[in-house]
């Protein structure tokens, strides 16, 4: 299955010409990945859009690009570390596009606030800022092509029983590795976004 999707965005990219038809889809989600769906769950909301409704300009290409407010409740009693990743799973890539990716947040934090920038460690009390899809830390806004379906923005929020421990700056791919069967709590908040 895999490989018939690489294929087919190959074909598109190369002998096609422009964005690819095909998507990564929600199968390739870090939560999907990760079977995150049946761990405890953790509400995960923002003050600035509901579930499934439309991200502000702000948080966009279009805007200042800066990342949104999140908040959410108290994970499990086990929890070491948590893990923030927001993925576009409409993007015309092999994977989900990487928009922001925090790890080894402290079990107590309850809040990011919004327009965070790279002092994130400092910011929230500890954790690290990994990279997105521009291979740049921290928040890439939502910049969609003009003209496509609207976007879907998974702000997945992972709860661990163990701190990955990983240098700052690591990839997606570094830490779903090290995340592995370590989730043990699950939230999302899903927001829109279209040109």
């Amino acid at each position: 299955m895999d490989g018939l999707h690489i294929l087919r965005t190959l074909y598109s990219h190369l002998f096609v010409g422009g964005p690819s038809l095909e998507r990564a889809g929600t199968s390739r989600l870090a939560a999907a990945r990760l079977g995150a769906g049946f761990t405890p769950h953790i509400e995960v909301a923002s003050p600035e859009f509901a579930q499934g409704q439309r991200i502000p300009i702000a948080h966009s290409a279009d805007g200042s690009a800066v990342s949104p407010a999140l908040c959410w409740g108290a994970p499990p009693e086990a929890t070491r570390s948590m893990v923030l990743l927001c993925e576009d799973p409409d993007a015309a890539f092999l994977l989900p596009f990487v928009h922001w990716l925090l790890y080894d947040l402290p079990p107590d934090l309850k809040f990011v606030p919004a327009a965070l920038h790279g002092g994130a460690p400092d910011e929230l009390g500890g954790g690290h800022v990994g990279r997105n899809s521009r291979l740049k830390s921290g928040w890439a806004g939502c910049a969609p092509p003009k003209g496509d379906n609207e976007h879907h923005y998974h702000f997945q929020l992972f709860a661990l029983d163990r701190v990955l421990a990983i240098e700052p700056g690591a990839g997606r791919s570094r830490v779903l590795e090290g995340t592995g069967c370590h989730v043990i709590g699950f939230g999302e908040l899903v927001g829109t976004y279209q040109r």
